[in-house]
Protein backbone atom coordinates (compact mmCIF):
# COMPACT_ATOMS: atom_id res chain seq x y z
CA UNK A 1 0.00 0.00 0.00
CA UNK A 2 3.07 2.62 0.91
CA UNK A 3 4.27 1.63 -2.71
CA UNK A 4 1.22 2.40 -4.16
CA UNK A 5 0.81 5.21 -2.53
CA UNK A 6 4.30 6.28 -3.30
CA UNK A 7 3.42 5.56 -6.98
CA UNK A 8 0.52 8.09 -6.91
CA UNK A 9 2.14 10.79 -6.05
CA UNK A 10 5.27 10.43 -7.78
CA UNK A 11 2.59 9.97 -10.64
CA UNK A 12 0.77 13.47 -9.72
CA UNK A 13 4.03 15.49 -9.27
CA UNK A 14 5.11 14.09 -12.98
CA UNK A 15 1.45 15.24 -14.25
CA UNK A 16 2.00 18.94 -13.28
CA UNK A 17 4.77 19.30 -15.51
CA UNK A 18 2.13 18.26 -18.36
CA UNK A 19 0.31 21.24 -17.28
CA UNK A 20 2.88 23.47 -17.59
CA UNK A 21 2.55 26.36 -20.55
CA UNK A 22 5.79 28.38 -21.69
CA UNK A 23 4.90 32.02 -21.42
CA UNK A 24 6.05 33.48 -24.80
CA UNK A 25 8.82 36.42 -24.21
CA UNK A 26 7.66 39.69 -24.43
CA UNK A 27 10.21 40.69 -26.91
CA UNK A 28 9.29 37.40 -29.23
CA UNK A 29 5.31 38.69 -29.30
CA UNK A 30 6.05 42.01 -29.90
CA UNK A 31 7.77 41.17 -33.18
CA UNK A 32 4.64 38.58 -34.17
CA UNK A 33 2.15 41.44 -33.51
CA UNK A 34 4.49 43.62 -35.52
CA UNK A 35 5.21 41.12 -38.34
CA UNK A 36 0.92 41.14 -38.53
CA UNK A 37 0.36 44.55 -38.75
CA UNK A 38 -0.21 46.36 -42.30
CA UNK A 39 1.98 49.33 -42.48
CA UNK A 40 1.13 50.62 -45.67
CA UNK A 41 -2.69 51.03 -44.94
CA UNK A 42 -4.72 52.85 -41.73
CA UNK A 43 -7.31 51.89 -39.84
CA UNK A 44 -8.76 56.03 -40.71
CA UNK A 45 -7.74 58.31 -43.56
CA UNK A 46 -6.52 61.82 -42.16
CA UNK A 47 -9.92 64.21 -42.44
CA UNK A 48 -10.83 67.44 -42.84
CA UNK A 49 -14.22 68.50 -39.60
CA UNK A 50 -16.02 68.78 -43.03
CA UNK A 51 -15.43 64.81 -44.00
CA UNK A 52 -15.74 63.80 -40.02
CA UNK A 53 -19.30 62.96 -40.27
CA UNK A 54 -18.55 60.24 -42.87
CA UNK A 55 -18.88 56.80 -41.84
CA UNK A 56 -17.66 54.87 -45.13
CA UNK A 57 -13.79 54.64 -45.00
CA UNK A 58 -13.71 55.04 -49.19
CA UNK A 59 -16.28 58.01 -48.95
CA UNK A 60 -14.55 59.70 -45.87
CA UNK A 61 -10.99 58.91 -48.33
CA UNK A 62 -12.78 60.21 -51.22
CA UNK A 63 -13.52 63.63 -49.32
CA UNK A 64 -10.43 64.18 -47.57
CA UNK A 65 -8.91 63.66 -51.12
CA UNK A 66 -11.30 66.00 -52.51
CA UNK A 67 -10.97 68.95 -49.93
CA UNK A 68 -7.48 68.56 -49.91
CA UNK A 69 -6.86 69.18 -53.39
CA UNK A 70 -9.19 72.00 -53.47
CA UNK A 71 -7.34 73.64 -50.58
CA UNK A 72 -4.16 73.52 -52.61
CA UNK A 73 -5.30 74.77 -55.81
CA UNK A 74 -7.25 78.02 -54.44
CA UNK A 75 -4.01 78.75 -52.30
CA UNK A 76 -1.77 77.85 -54.95
CA UNK A 77 -3.82 80.03 -57.93
CA UNK A 78 -1.56 82.77 -58.13
CA UNK A 79 -0.39 85.58 -59.79
CA UNK A 80 3.14 85.55 -58.26
CA UNK A 81 3.75 81.31 -59.21
CA UNK A 82 2.30 82.23 -62.65
CA UNK A 83 4.61 85.12 -63.10
CA UNK A 84 7.85 83.66 -61.33
CA UNK A 85 7.10 80.14 -62.86
CA UNK A 86 5.66 79.98 -66.35
CA UNK A 87 6.60 77.12 -67.48
CA UNK A 88 4.42 75.41 -64.63
CA UNK A 89 0.72 74.79 -65.53
CA UNK A 90 0.74 72.14 -62.67
CA UNK A 91 3.02 70.50 -59.57
CA UNK A 92 2.83 67.37 -57.58
CA UNK A 93 2.74 68.12 -54.01
CA UNK A 94 4.10 65.78 -51.63
CA UNK A 95 2.04 66.08 -48.14
CA UNK A 96 3.18 65.18 -45.04
CA UNK A 97 0.22 64.93 -42.34
CA UNK A 98 2.17 64.14 -38.69
CA UNK A 99 0.50 62.41 -35.76
CA UNK A 100 0.34 66.11 -33.92
CA UNK A 101 -1.76 67.49 -36.95
CA UNK A 102 0.99 69.72 -38.69
CA UNK A 103 0.78 69.93 -42.30
CA UNK A 104 4.33 69.97 -44.37
CA UNK A 105 4.10 70.74 -47.88
CA UNK A 106 7.39 70.24 -50.26
CA UNK A 107 6.73 71.09 -54.12
CA UNK A 108 8.04 68.08 -56.44
CA UNK A 109 9.76 68.81 -59.51
CA UNK A 110 11.30 67.28 -61.85
CA UNK A 111 15.33 67.63 -62.23
CA UNK A 112 14.66 68.53 -65.70
CA UNK A 113 12.89 71.47 -65.28
CA UNK A 114 15.25 74.63 -64.37
CA UNK A 115 13.23 75.93 -61.26
CA UNK A 116 14.29 78.32 -58.61
CA UNK A 117 13.72 75.24 -55.58
CA UNK A 118 14.14 77.36 -52.78
CA UNK A 119 12.06 80.44 -54.36
CA UNK A 120 9.38 78.26 -54.91
CA UNK A 121 9.51 76.68 -51.48
CA UNK A 122 9.09 80.17 -50.06
CA UNK A 123 5.92 80.76 -51.76
CA UNK A 124 4.39 77.51 -50.77
CA UNK A 125 5.38 78.06 -47.07
CA UNK A 126 4.10 81.66 -47.30
CA UNK A 127 0.58 80.29 -49.28
CA UNK A 128 0.08 77.31 -47.07
CA UNK A 129 0.66 78.84 -43.89
CA UNK A 130 -2.98 78.99 -43.15
CA UNK A 131 -3.89 76.03 -43.86
CA UNK A 132 -7.24 74.35 -42.42
CA UNK A 133 -6.36 71.91 -39.60
CA UNK A 134 -6.22 67.88 -40.99
CA UNK A 135 -6.65 65.18 -38.04
CA UNK A 136 -4.14 62.66 -38.29
CA UNK A 137 -4.82 59.31 -39.80
CA UNK A 138 -5.64 56.77 -37.01
CA UNK A 139 -3.96 53.20 -37.21
CA UNK A 140 -4.61 50.75 -33.64
CA UNK A 141 -6.36 53.78 -31.41
CA UNK A 142 -2.97 55.99 -32.31
CA UNK A 143 -2.18 59.27 -34.46
CA UNK A 144 0.54 58.58 -37.48
CA UNK A 145 2.23 60.04 -39.95
CA UNK A 146 1.34 60.16 -43.46
CA UNK A 147 2.72 60.89 -46.45
CA UNK A 148 1.37 61.08 -50.01
CA UNK A 149 1.49 63.71 -53.37
CA UNK A 150 -1.41 65.75 -55.33
CA UNK A 151 -1.28 66.69 -58.65
CA UNK A 152 -2.01 70.25 -58.11
CA UNK A 153 -3.26 72.16 -61.49
CA UNK A 154 -1.93 75.53 -61.34
CA UNK A 155 -3.33 77.47 -64.29
CA UNK A 156 -7.11 78.05 -64.98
Amino acid sequence: MNKFLVLIVFVSLQSCQFFDKKVPDEKELLQQELKKINWKEVDQWPTFIECDSISDKENQRNCFYQMMLTQLQEKLRDDSIAKLFPQLDSIQVKVTIFSDSKVKFEPVVNDSVNLNRSQLDSIFQLRLADFPKVNPAIKRGIPVKTEFQLPVVLKK
